[in-house]
């Protein structure tokens, strides 16, 4: 019996599956987008709109589904579409046959999105029509030709960010300051675009840099703010301790500012991350009013570095927490409730560790009277000492403090590390371009990366060492200008004055009290007994 073949006709379309007979209405949805929202891009929008309405109405066969848009918001990602995403899924949905755009860049300029979505649809028997290239994702070539246009969609979106980037680290290296922020507690944009001070949320600047001075914790600083009814940049009347320490630690409050803190890591995306030396960074001295003075922030910022260090208590839940120290086994003094609850409740200090590993320390407890009687006597005596051997000890403690020998180090292993590095470098394109022995070249690139490694922690150990000096210099800069104004018949005790002028005190058994300054000046007091 001969072989023979007998054509079926299809009976439905492709991808649709609608019978071929069957006349049907399309519904058709529009897609408009525009990227920013400025006043030509606006009306850029409202034509796509008025000219996709138009366009589908006008059209036999076709039922308007509606008119999708996003206005402001990038192409380079659809994750903040909102009106992209609800068009997909009312597509997925069966509400749409198909979608009009203007181009495959305003549909997407990210490739892998937007294969990702017109495969999607493509699976659900919707067909995407993009009018300026004249593509039909139906059409055999349609796939083809949206990877050739998304991939130049996404290298035009590359280029632009890396153009915006440009502009932006040009700006910083002029030392232009732009604040990525709508709001900023204690400052507006003036006219120029520069910080101009907003002088009622200036006064909070101000209290929460005093409450810290006073000795208060992060967490309990943020607390009292809640209690009082204070209100965050945003508006928010919840505060945290990381708001406290952003706050406390940004240069803009004394008049500075650093540029490029954070960078974008990923022109898709649009990801930040923190600066950790990848890109320059550039600091800007006296760009607008500060709000906090200089030698105040500076002193903040010394006693933070002291709290990391672990040379002072973190708790400062009270005024003596984390400054006095047990002089037999040099635990911190905390503060101890007796009788809590009874008329006979008293508050005292001791040995956080007093009673410790079955020894006991032989350090009296204090009271905050006796520590602050015995703290005003002190400053009195050291005031009333004060000759020309404070100027021998300032020169000392300045030639202690002084880092320009630390720098100078710095920077030479700053630049072996940058020429062990280009070694490595050379070695990885030489052996990528020429055969060599590789047991020879692995033993090599080890030793030159142990060696890179090596350099660069010690570079980051003088950089702690320069930091530590200069958190100290800046602690004692404070406490002189503050020691300067002090009048020995008008001395009284605050907060302030005690963390400004005391590095720490040291209770011993015999019932002394040993202040340490800020300059390293000691006085014993004996005012109380044991």
């Amino acid at each position: 019996m001969a072989r023979t073949v007998t054509a079926i006709p299809a009976t439905r379309r492709l991808h649709t599956g609608t019978p071929l007979g069957q006349t049907t209405i399309r519904k058709v949805a529009g897609y408009a987008r525009v990227s920013t929202d400025h006043d030509d891009q606006v009306t850029s929008y409202e034509a796509q709109v008025d000219y996709y309405t138009r366009y589908i109405t006008d059209h036999a066969g076709w039922q308007l589904a509606g008119i999708y848009t996003d206005e402001g918001i990038t192409g380079t990602s659809t994750k903040h579409r909102t009106g992209f995403q609800s068009m997909v899924a009312d597509a997925l949905a069966g509400k749409i046959d198909l979608i009009i755009t203007k181009s495959v860049s305003r549909f997407a300029r990210n490739t892998v999105d937007s294969l990702t979505t017109v495969r999607q649809l493509k699976d659900a028997g919707v067909e995407v029509y993009f009018e300026k290239e004249n593509i039909w994702t139906f059409d055999a070539k349609g796939e083809l030709l949206i990877t050739i246009m998304s991939s130049l969609a996404q290298e035009e979106a590359r280029s632009i960010s890396e153009n915006v980037t440009w502009g932006h680290r040009k700006r910083f290296a002029d030392g232009k300051v732009t604040v990525p922020f709508s709001r900023f507690l204690g400052y507006d944009r003036g006219e120029d675009g520069n910080l101009v001070i907003n002088e009622p949320q200036a006064k909070l600047v101000r209290h929460i840099y005093a409450l810290y001075l006073d000795g208060g914790s992060l967490t309990g600083i943020a607390r009292r703010l809640q209690t009082e009814g204070h209100k965050t940049a945003s508006g928010n009347p919840n505060w945290s301790a990381g708001q406290v320490r952003s706050i406390l630690t940004n240069e803009k409050y004394k008049g500075d500012a650093l540029l490029q803190k954070s960078y974008t890591a990923d022109f898709l995306t649009k990801r930040q991350i923190a600066n950790q030396g990848e890109v320059p960074q550039y600091y800007v001295t006296g760009n607008h009013e500060a709000i906090i003075n200089p030698a105040v922030w500076d002193f903040v910022q010394a006693e933070l570095a002291a709290i990391k260090k672990g040379r002072r208590s973190a708790s400062r839940q009270r005024t003596f927490s984390g400054k006095i120290r047990c002089g037999e086994c040099g635990s911190w003094y905390g503060s101890k409730t007796w009788h809590a609850g009874s008329k006979y409740e008293k508050r005292v200090w001791r040995c956080n560790h007093k009673y410790d590993g079955g020894s006991i320390c032989t350090t009296p407890h204090l009271s905050d009277q006796q520590i602050q009687e015995a703290f005003i006597e002190a400053v009195r005596q050291l005031l009333a000492e004060r000759g020309a051997a404070d100027d021998l000890l300032e020169d000392a403690l300045l030639s202690e403090l002084n880092t320009t020998d630390l720098r100078l180090q710095a920077d030479r292993i700053s630049a072996q590390a940058a020429t062990v590095g280009e070694a490595i470098e050379k070695l990885i394109a030489t052996n990528a371009r020429v055969a060599q022995n590789q047991t020879e070249y692995q033993q090599r690139f080890d030793n030159l990366s142990a060696e890179h490694a090596q350099l660069l922690q010690q570079h980051g150990t003088i950089l702690d060492e320069i930091t530590d000096l200069q958190n100290r210099l800046s602690a004692y800069e404070h406490y002189k200008l503050n020691l300067a104004e002090l009048h020995v018949a008008e001395i009284e005790f605050t907060p302030y004055l005690w963390h400004t002028l005391t590095d720490h005190a040291e209770v011993t058994a015999d019932g002394a009290i040993t202040f340490v300054f800020r300059d390293g000046s000691q006085v014993v007091s004996f005012l109380w007994v044991a």
